[in-house]
């Protein structure tokens, strides 16, 4: 893998999910599991997973059926994420 600056910030921001959301913690502990979209009870770390999870799907799948440029599987991956974390 080549370290580039994209690389680099996917590293970075990977980091600072896992910090804010162990901020997040630090102030409101315990992060009232609830039930959501997919029916079943998650946390916020649940959510994060299932969210990162899904965007590498997302890119993978928009790589292999659109090729460069990623615009449009990053506006995906933000709806997705909005998706997993609202509340419905």
């Amino acid at each position: 893998m080549a370290w580039t600056w994209p690389t680099a910030g996917f590293f970075i921001f990977l980091l600072l999910c896992i910090v804010s959301m162990g901020i997040w913690e630090k102030f409101s502990p315990g992060g009232g599991p609830r039930r959501g979209v997919f029916g079943i009870d998650t946390t916020r770390g649940d959510r994060l997973f299932i969210s990162l999870l899904g965007s590498i799907f997302i890119f993978l799948a928009w790589l292999w059926v659109f090729s460069t440029p990623l615009w449009g599987a990053l506006a995906l991956s933000i709806v997705w994420t909005l998706f997993v974390f609202l509340r419905v």
